[in-house]
């Protein structure tokens, strides 16, 4: 992971190299896990194949669109034969109105669609919801968005799948703010649609990340800091290997008087809220470093500058960014304090902007690392995965090259540099370069046989070759080197679903992820989304819930509430019109 950013999915966490799994999700195209509109994911297969359907400005020509049709090609028709019946006459208000409506003369048109609304039977619904759809493609012209929406719910009473007036709708609604109204509109009409038309995938997903960043800015200012599970701490933290104070208490904490003095340097730890700080870390008792090290810090002791920064690395775990941003500031200016830890709060800070969607900053945070301590190998390695989430592979090489060089054991860099070209070769499609990026995994877990992290990603590689049987593999040998990594067990259940569809053996694989860390995010999320394609929505809304009061970031937290959303539209879409779309 980088440093902050997430002390999400540390390396050694089985994780993603620093991606966020979105991110990773649209790279490797992983199936289940695509960005805001995950939930769509089945649909939006069919979508790649179809084609995207242009906007939709005309008014209704045909008399009477089929329940699921869009009510023909928006020509007006010539006058029929019932011309003296109400309903004729009606119908010909309606033709005058598109003829009006095609010569952009909107207040006219609206007028003989108004007469038309009139004239028709009450008993004819479908054509009368048609001169409704008609007005309301009038009115949206004139931006008269109220209107809009009222006169497309006239039509979907009349019509409930009509979709061209449910999408009418929903961009009239995305006007006037309505972002649920729009949302439940929008899925009623990719699911009608067969999630054939990209304009509304593009809408859903739009109005799915703006709920998502709406709910998770109020979620997150109120949310209880939660420590995060021991796996997790021990592996953000091995992460690190120049970082001061995350080391086991070294003689070098006692001052050369007392080396030898056993009572006096025990005295010595009695009196330093950072050295019993260190020593609740090495006994795993997490809760207490926070007020341990803010003692040291308050009676401005000699370990001040490692309190600051050991108290900032737990706000950063705990997700309090708020709070850790002014420790890390005072470490980073204090010019006096060893030079390795103002490099790791530079890496802290700039990976905490980089999670902040700052990458202006983050960048000029890891820059500033390498000027002060350029023979810190962390920096090289946590600014190559900044360079990768910024889609800057060629930089991110030359970064975990320096690692590599500086620490030519550092296996985490060695496998990060392999996916970091996999990923450059696979985007850029050249098999020769994907094959050599294969080989160079098959290099890197020869050499380090007991990287974990190795494993993994070559695992993610191999699943996006459809490599499925030797990704298994791989995932077994990551388990055997950790078994109580619980995002590994995820990784592998979402195997056996791409693999052989087998949802039952994925989801046994997460429940173990739970067993294992049942503060594991990325299990409940993609319990929830699983649930989601078996139709299961209720349970997939408790599951995205689990997984958002877990969250470590505001974006994460975003991403979890735009697929709660969508799944939550879904059960909304299903009750009002029947509808579901097709699941597993």
């Amino acid at each position: 992971v980088m440093a902050a950013s997430k002390p999400v999915e540390a390396p050694g966490g089985g994780g993603t190299a620093g991606l966020s799994r979105w991110q990773l999700a649209l790279v490797l195209g992983a199936p289940i896990l695509l960005g805001a509109g995950a939930i769509y994911v089945w649909g939006r297969r069919a979508a790649r194949r179809g084609k995207g359907a242009s906007e939709r400005k005309t008014p209704e020509g045909r008399a009477s669109p089929g329940p699921g049709g869009d009510g023909g090609s928006g020509q007006p028709d010539g006058p029929g034969h019932e011309e003296m019946s109400p309903l004729g006459r009606a119908q010909a208000a309606k033709n005058k109105g598109n003829k009006y409506f095609k010569a952009g003369k909107y207040e006219l048109a609206i007028q003989c669609y108004t007469e038309a609304i009139s004239l028709c039977p009450p008993e004819k619904n479908l054509d009368l919801s048609t001169f409704y759809q008609n007005r309301a493609a009038a009115y949206e012209q004139l931006q008269k968005w109220t209107e809009v929406a009222q006169d497309c719910t006239k039509a979907v009473e009349l019509n409930p799948k009509y979709v061209k007036a449910l999408f009418r709708r929903a961009k009239a609604h995305e006007k006037l703010d309505n972002k649920k109204e729009c949302l439940e509109d929008v899925t009623a009409v990719c699911i009608l649609e067969a999630f054939q038309n990209q304009q509304s995938m593009l809408l859903a997903d739009k109005v799915l990340k703006l709920l998502g960043k709406e709910k998770a800015k109020e979620k997150y200012k109120n949310r209880e800091p939660l420590m995060p599970s021991p796996q997790f701490i021990k592996s953000y933290f091995s992460s690190f290997t120049d970082d001061i104070i995350s080391q086991p208490l070294l003689k070098g904490e006692k001052s050369d008087e007392d080396k030898d003095k056993e009572g006096e340097a025990s005295e010595v730890k009695e009196n330093s809220g950072y050295l019993r700080a260190k020593q609740y870390m090495e006994e795993e008792n997490y809760d207490k470093i926070i007020s341990e090290s803010t003692k040291e810090i308050e009676a401005k002791g000699k370990y001040m500058a490692e309190a600051l920064l050991l108290r900032a690395t737990f706000y950063l775990l705990i997700g309090n960014a708020s709070a850790a941003k002014p420790d890390l500031d005072q470490v980073i200016s204090m010019e006096d304090a060893n030079v390795k830890l103002r490099a790791n709060a530079l890496i802290k800070r700039g990976s905490m902007y980089m999670q902040q969607q700052q990458p202006v900053l983050s960048t000029q945070d890891f820059n500033m690392a390498a000027d002060i301590d350029p023979q810190n190998a962390d920096v090289y390695h946590h600014r190559g995965q900044l360079k990768i989430l910024l889609d800057q592979i060629e930089e991110a090489v030359e970064d975990f090259d320096e690692c590599i060089r500086l620490r030519p054991n550092s296996a985490l860099a060695q496998a990060q540099k392999c996916f970091a070209l996999y990923r450059q070769a696979y985007t850029g499609s050249n098999a020769l370069t994907v094959q050599a990026a294969m080989k160079g995994f098959e290099d890197v877990i020869k050499k380090f046989p007991k990287c974990a992290e190795g494993y993994a990603l070559y695992a993610q590689a191999l699943t996006d070759q459809q490599q499925f049987g030797k990704a298994d593999e791989m995932y077994d040998k990551c388990i055997d080197l950790e078994p109580d990594n619980a995002t590994t067990y995820v990784h592998k259940g979402l195997l056996q679903l791409q693999w052989k569809q087998d949802l039952d053996k994925g989801l046994e694989l997460i429940s173990k992820a739970i067993e294992i860390d049942n503060k594991c995010d990325f299990a409940y999320e993609t319990m929830g989304t699983i649930e989601v394609q078996r139709g299961n929505l209720d349970k997939a809304i408790e599951m995205f819930n689990k997984a958002i009061n877990l969250a470590k970031s505001e974006m994460e937290m975003a991403h979890l509430y735009s697929l709660c959303d969508a799944a939550y539209a879904q059960t909304e879409v299903a009750k009002k019109y029947g509808l579901k779309p097709p699941t597993l």
